[in-house]
């Protein structure tokens, strides 16, 4: 199945929250599924959290594998204070704890995003029992570098698909950038071939059955649909792919 959401629709009902890792009040977005989950259920997961200034998230884990999307603002992650700046990618396996977050300043934006909904709830490593709830796992927790984007005329006139990998796992999980032109289209990657993946919008729109998907939006192909086209709007689109593990939904 494939399942698509604007950005700006979304963003249009944020709502204030009380933060499980903050125990303060701050902002969050539902793009698909429950904000938190502890049993699986069909579709995927996906929730934006807006933080206050120099607001402290504690380490912990999370049951699901997922990506994170570190789109706004600034921060920091880990105990040696690695700086998170727009747009950190950041990929982290089920049951592997990761943390301090650290908002700067001025805030800090990021989506988690999980190909299936399942046991989503944090686990934080300070409190007692945590060990209990850990399970087999690859424990990676991996960050990139800040990915730059286009000036708009720059991507509206590119005239070939530019495919850009920013992430690379030992097996299917691969993060990367494709940059197209206006109204450009590319075959994503093959949906079977892993366990599915994301489509965001990093910067200007896509089109997906007729409707314009500006920022921040994003499409799930589950890994049961034959293939995906992407296709940029007139100013053209760079959208990230963000692929799963097949060993996730087994």
């Amino acid at each position: 199945m494939i399942h698509t959401r604007s950005g700006a629709e979304a963003i249009a009902q944020r709502r204030a929250v009380i933060s499980p890792g903050t125990g303060r009040q701050h902002w969050g977005t539902v793009y698909f599924g429950p904000r938190s989950s502890n049993a699986h259920a069909p579709g995927p997961q996906a929730t934006l959290s807006e933080l206050n200034a120099h607001e402290t998230i504690v380490p912990h884990f999370h049951g699901v594998s997922m990506f994170q999307l570190f789109l706004a603002g600034s921060g920091e992650i880990g105990n040696r204070g690695q700086k998170l700046l727009p747009l950190t990618v950041q990929f982290k396996d089920h049951h592997t704890a990761y943390g301090p977050i650290t908002a700067g300043p001025y805030g800090l934006t990021f989506v988690a995003l999980r190909i299936f909904t399942g046991n989503s709830e944090p686990v934080y490593i300070d409190k007692p029992g945590f060990r209990e709830r850990l399970k087999p796992s690859k424990r990676r927790n991996l960050t990139t570098d800040p990915i730059g984007f286009s000036i708009e005329p720059v991507m509206q006139s590119r005239t070939e698909v530019q495919w850009d990998t920013v992430l690379k796992g030992d097996d299917e999980m691969q993060a990367q950038v494709v940059r197209l032109g206006g109204g450009m289209k590319a075959i994503g990657p093959d949906p079977s071939a892993s366990g599915g993946y994301y489509v965001f919008v990093g910067n200007g729109s896509l089109i997906h059955d007729g409707q314009e998907l500006g920022l921040w939006s994003m499409v799930v192909v589950e890994n049961d649909e034959p293939e995906f086209v992407i296709q940029a709007g007139e100013k053209g689109a760079e959208v990230l792919i963000l692929q799963y593990p097949r060993s996730d939904l087994e």
